[in-house]
C-alpha cells in the first residue's frame, strides 16, 4: 500500500479545505515544492497533487507547480483539477505528471475516459470518485449528481478504469476517521481495481486498518499539516510495513 500525501493548491498556496467548502480554507504554505522536497526526505513516494483552481475554473492551472515539482524530486505524482480536454491531459503528462487524476469529465464525457485508457494505457489514469451523502461530486464540488455509486463504478471498470480514488467529502478536512464500512464495500466488489482511500484518515491506526483492508493506496493530508500524524510515523511505517 502506497502512502500518497495530498497537497491542494489555490493561488499557488497549499491549501486545506473544510469539507469541500471553498469558503473554509486554511493556508498551511505557500510554497508546494518546499512540501514536496520534505516529504520526500522522509520517504515518501507518491503525491497527490490536486489543482483546486483548475476544478473550478474547468482547465489546468498550476501546470508550472507540477513542473517544478517533477524538476525537482523523484516522487511520483498524480495530478488531478481541471482536466477536462486533450490539451490539458497532455499538459499533465508534459509537465511531469505520472498520472491524471479525472472525476468530473468522467461523468460529462465518459467514453473520453474510455479513449484516454486506450491512448495512455490504464495506469496513466487516475479516477476520483467524491461524494457525499451518496451522490456524486463534480466541478470542484460544487454539483451533485444523481448517479448510483456502485452502477458509476461498474460502468469505469467496464470502459477500462483500473485505478481509484473515493473521498468522502463529509469526512474530508475534519479528521473524524475514514468511510471504512464504503472502502471495504468497494474493495470486495471490485477486486480488480486498484483502489485508494482518502478522506478522514487522522492517525496511523487509521492507516493500518486501511491496509489490512486490502486498500492500494491511502491519501493523507489534514492530518499531516495539523500534526496528527508525524513524517516520522509514517517513515517508520513505510520502512515496517512496505519494505520489510
Amino acid at each position: 500500500m502506497d502512502i500518497i500525501v495530498a497537497i491542494d493548491l489555490i493561488d499557488g498556496k497549499c491549501v486545506r479545505l473544510i469539507q469541500g467548502d471553498f469558503r473554509k480554507k486554511k493556508i498551511y504554505n505557500k510554497d508546494p515544492l518546499e512540501i514536496a522536497l520534505t516529504l520526500e526526505n522522509y520517504g515518501i513516494s507518491r503525491l497527490h497533487l490536486v489543482d483546486l483552481d483548475g476544478a473550478k475554473k474547468g482547465r489546468v492551472i498550476h501546470w508550472k507547480i507540477l513542473e517544478k515539482i517533477a524538476k525537482y524530486t523523484h516522487l511520483i505524482i498524480d495530478f488531478g483539477g481541471g482536466i477536462h480536454s486533450e490539451k490539458d491531459i497532455r499538459t499533465v503528462f508534459e509537465n511531469g505528471g505520472h498520472m491524471a487524476t479525472v472525476g468530473s469529465l468522467a461523468v460529462k464525457k465518459p467514453f473520453l475516459i474510455k479513449e484516454w485508457i486506450s491512448t495512455y494505457g490504464e495506469d496513466k489514469i487516475l479516477l476520483g470518485v467524491d461524494i457525499k451523502n451518496n451522490k456524486i461530486a463534480i466541478d470542484g464540488w460544487t454539483q451533485f449528481i444523481d448517479f448510483p455509486f456502485f452502477d458509476f463504478l461498474q460502468e469505469k471498470s467496464n470502459h477500462g478504469v483500473k485505478k481509484i480514488f473515493c473521498t468522502d467529502i463529509s469526512r474530508d478536512g475534519i479528521l473524524s476517521g475514514p468511510s471504512f464500512l464504503l472502502y471495504k464495500k468497494i474493495i470486495e466488489k471490485f477486486p480488480n481495481i486498484d483502489f485508494i482511500a482518502s478522506g478522514g484518515i487522522s492517525n496511523m491506526d487509521d492507516v493500518n486498518k486501511l491496509f489490512n483492508f486490502g486498500c492500494s493506496g491511502v491519501i493523507i493530508g489534514k492530518a499531516i499539516y495539523e500534526n496528527k500524524i508525524s513524517l516520522f510515523d509514517i517513515q517508520d511505517w513505510i520502512e515496517k510495513t512496505i519494505k520489510k
